[in-house]
């Protein structure tokens, strides 16, 4: 299968790639550099040059696929509403040019988008067309594509990580390392589940495989959770100690003037199931956890 991956170059995308090509289908990966270029050539992709703003480009590239992996997301979050509205506009052109065929369009989200209410495990079946994260605008694209016809099945992302990069975890660190201390929110026991980056990429080839392949499964949803939720209380102490820096709460009040952008996500428990995603397609997550990865991580 030629499969076109948006993302390609990226943190999950590019192990997506490998995870397809050894898996035996042809990539054909968006690069928006000749860096880029470079490294999917080496990785045995074919490349289609544009980005995620350039509509046209990704027309053409799913035009040209039997299926399309969109994993692309512009990740600066202090601009995080634009930007989902960025990735609202490049699903509805994706599924454009697939529109009277039976190719399937593999989105991504949030496992946020999956809660029911505050605290509350999210689930597969849950989505809220109402929900005020921004990251909505993804899953709404998805199903107004879905009702032109084409296939959407959505992977929802919780944290993932490897010993190099970690989600929003990553910008943690970066902020302790910055204000020289460690903080987690109120008590520190609300939750962020987590993944390994491979974990996730073979979740990425399982719902192409077998998830598409299932004649009833428009629409599904499938969490790319290993890890239910980790104390954010657990997370800040294992960055204090990579950073040999003091460790402390910060109180709701006080989350803003510390974490800058990232208080909108610091305090939230957002634990996330994937037992139908197991089920559904055999996957079984068994990179390290969250704190592993972490504590390998050189600081």
């Amino acid at each position: 299968m030629r499969v076109f991956v948006t993302g390609a170059t990226g943190f999950i995308g590019s192990a997506v790639v490998q995870e397809l090509i050894n898996a035996g289908h042809q990539v054909l990966g968006l690069a928006r550099s000749d860096a880029g270029a470079r490294s999917l050539i080496a990785a045995g992709a074919e490349v289609h040059p544009g980005d995620l703003e350039d509509l046209e480009s990704l027309r053409s590239g799913a035009a040209m696929s039997d299926a399309v992996i969109h994993t692309a997301f512009i990740h600066d979050f202090s601009k995080f509403k634009e930007n989902c509205e960025i990735d609202r506009h490049a699903i509805e052109a994706l599924g454009s040019a697939l529109a009277g065929s039976d190719r399937p369009l593999i989105i991504t989200s949030g496992t946020g988008m999956g809660s029911a209410a505050p605290g509350e495990l999210a689930s597969e079946e849950n989505f809220n067309a109402s929900h005020p994260n921004p990251r909505a605008a993804s899953e709404l694209a998805g199903a107004a594509v879905s009702a032109s016809g084409v296939k959407v099945l959505v992977v929802r992302l919780p944290q993932v990580h490897d010993p190099v990069k970690q989600g929003l975890v990553t910008y943690l660190i970066e902020v302790a390392r910055h204000k020289g201390i460690s903080a987690f929110v109120g008590d520190g026991l609300n939750r962020w589940p987590a993944v390994h980056r491979f974990d996730a990429a073979r979740l990425y080839s399982l719902v192409l495989e077998k998830g598409a392949a299932d004649k009833n499964s428009a629409g599904a949803r499938y969490h790319a959770v290993a890890e239910e939720g980790v104390p954010c209380r657990d997370i800040a102490e294992v960055i204090g100690r990579g950073l040999n820096v003091p460790v402390v709460a910060k109180s709701p009040e006080e989350a803003a003037d510390h974490f800058g952008w990232l208080a909108m996500f610091a305090g939230l428990d957002l634990p996330a199931s994937s037992v139908h995603t197991q089920e559904q397609l055999g996957w079984h997550p068994s990179g390290p956890g969250l704190i592993a990865d972490l504590e390998e991580m050189r600081y």
